[in-house]
């Protein structure tokens, strides 16, 4: 058996996302998984004698990213709705070839029958399980599987509910089956109305608050998510379509956004690579260009309001994989944040939205979750590719 040694990263720079400077000159000892100091390379003091110095000069150390918005169960593609019919087995092989961040927050997986009792379960709750034991693969959160009106999701993905104690009965099963939060899809059968009111969501919200559960609403279209934020939701899925006023009310109650702008450059990139009239065809190329435009007006409001902005790839719901959080990094540069920003929005304000106090940063006595990058991603994202190492992978 090899027991892990003391580890020291010596003279990287490090990214902390509450500025745009980085810290240069700065060594970090790791030992059991945890960081034990930070200091300056000049100045690290004793060693222990079992020591494993890396060389880190030239990199940048980053804090494990938290991807707020995945479908881990999900292979994604221009067909996502429909691989969501897969065969259990085969999405929960999507879920193990996950890599590249240190916290998933999954917002939606298909039922599933657990033979173990004859249940039909979320298959997230599977992977979360499977994953609680084993130090190289993220942490997770699941909100079981989607709540929807019926006619909305197709496939069979959503647990269906069409009046207000049918939500709230929905609501407490994924409760019961043990989601971390849940997940409410607030785009109804018509874009103009809303699936359920007000007071139908609050009480959903009241019962899960009252379980020590969040909330969080799925949100395509502008009516939707006034809905949410009128009922309280902990955080709005996309914010497709967001104005002055919600996002004032959203800043107003710490609601959270979480942004997933990048799918929409997967969307274009399917255009080149599919027959789908949805993305080959004028028609569909416009409407793609339209919606984009609009969701990166809807964060550039919400972030000049204050809203917090957590943000995700999407993991499923598109061509996005699960380590092209980098992606979404940069567009939301595009959509008018600091690249300081939204390299917060990738880390620390992620973990503000999961309630973890270590996720998404770097401190002494937390948890060594970080990798090493090429390059600064305090000025440029696109340096959040270039990964070097990966500090919590164990052989």
């Amino acid at each position: 058996m090899i027991i892990p040694r003391p580890t020291l990263y010596r003279d990287a720079a490090l990214a902390d996302p509450s500025g745009p400077s980085l810290r240069k000159d700065a060594s970090v000892l790791v030992d059991a998984g945890r960081v034990v100091w930070i200091r300056s390379s000049t100045d690290e003091g004793d060693l222990p004698p079992s020591v494993h110095v890396i060389d880190a000069g030239g990199s940048t150390i980053v804090a494990g990213m938290v991807d707020a918005h995945s479908h881990v169960t999900l292979p994604g593609g221009s067909h996502w709705i429909d691989r969501g019919a897969d065969p259990p087995e085969e999405l929960l092989e999507v879920a193990e070839h996950r890599a590249g961040v240190r916290w998933a927050r999954d917002v939606g997986s298909p039922l599933a029958l657990d033979t173990r009792d004859g249940r039909r379960r979320a298959l997230a709750l599977r992977v979360r399980e499977r994953w609680q034991s084993d130090p190289n693969r993220p942490r997770i959160r699941v909100a079981g599987t989607w709540i929807g009106h019926s006619g909305v999701l197709t496939g069979g993905l959503a647990i269906e509910a069409d009046d207000g104690p049918a939500l709230l009965k929905a609501a407490w099963t994924q409760l019961d089956d043990g989601a971390d939060f849940l997940k409410l899809y607030l785009d109804g059968p018509k874009k103009e109305e809303a699936p359920w009111s007000t007071e139908d969501v609050r009480a959903v919200v009241e019962l899960a608050h009252g379980r020590g559960a969040k909330v969080t609403a799925h949100s395509g279209f502008l009516v939707g998510a006034r809905v949410g934020i009128d009922a309280g939701v902990d955080s709005l899925e996309h914010g497709f379509e967001l104005d002055s006023d919600a996002v004032a009310q959203m800043a107003r109650q710490g609601t959270f956004l979480v942004s997933t702008l990048a799918i929409f450059r997967s969307w274009a990139s399917f255009a080149q690579t599919t027959a789908l009239p949805r993305f080959v065809s004028d028609e569909g190329k416009e409407r793609v260009a339209r919606r984009r435009e609009r969701a990166i007006e809807s964060v550039h409001l919400a972030y000049r309001a204050g809203v917090q902005i957590a943000t995700g790839t999407d993991f499923g719901g598109g061509s996005l994989r699960a380590n092209h959080l980098a992606w979404e990094v940069e567009a939301l540069v595009e959509a008018g944040l600091k690249p300081w920003e939204a390299l917060a929005s990738a880390t620390v304000r992620g973990g503000d939205l999961l309630g973890e106090t270590t996720a998404g940063r770097i401190v002494e006595g937390g948890p060594a979750d970080f990798f090493l990058v090429h390059g600064d991603p305090l000025s440029d994202p696109t340096a959040l590719w270039r990964v070097w190492r990966v500090a919590w992978l164990r052989d």
